[in-house]
């Protein structure tokens, strides 16, 4: 593997962690969307990612979709409630977000680190080639 192969496959780990980022932001910002009960709730998203046919990298291939469910409040003063005085909100648990939104940071940073380091060796090599 080359210097650039290495700075390659970190990217594709960078771009994988920041679809992860995104889908923990939007489930963090949706999971107190109340909605009727007659309405499907918020769908948390979670990011798919696979390894590269060529085994170099990794792909985010797609996006599941939690529960539609959701789970049901009563709230009888909310404008949303039912005739029974519920409303549906997302079943998205903050604390596992939490959990892997430092997960992805974390996996986002290593990949960068990567590319740091790559890059610090690629002009390293420059270097030694100018004297």
């Amino acid at each position: 593997m080359t210097i650039f192969g290495a700075i390659g496959i970190a990217s594709t780990g960078l771009t994988v962690h920041q679809k992860w980022l995104d889908a923990v932001a939007d489930n963090l910002a949706n999971m107190d969307n109340a909605t009727s009960t007659s309405e499907d709730a918020f769908q948390a998203k979670y990011v798919v990612a696979q390894a590269n046919a060529s085994g170099e990298g990794v792909s985010a291939v797609g996006v599941e979709l939690g529960s539609a469910q959701g789970r049901v409040v009563y709230e009888p003063d909310n404008p949303l409630a039912d005739a029974d005085g519920n409303v549906r909100y997302p079943d998205v648990d903050q604390a596992d977000q939490m959990t892997q939104l430092i997960m992805a940071q974390r996996g986002y940073q290593a990949s960068a680190a990567v590319v740091d380091r790559a890059k610090a060796t690629y002009e390293a090599a420059l270097q030694i080639g100018r004297n």
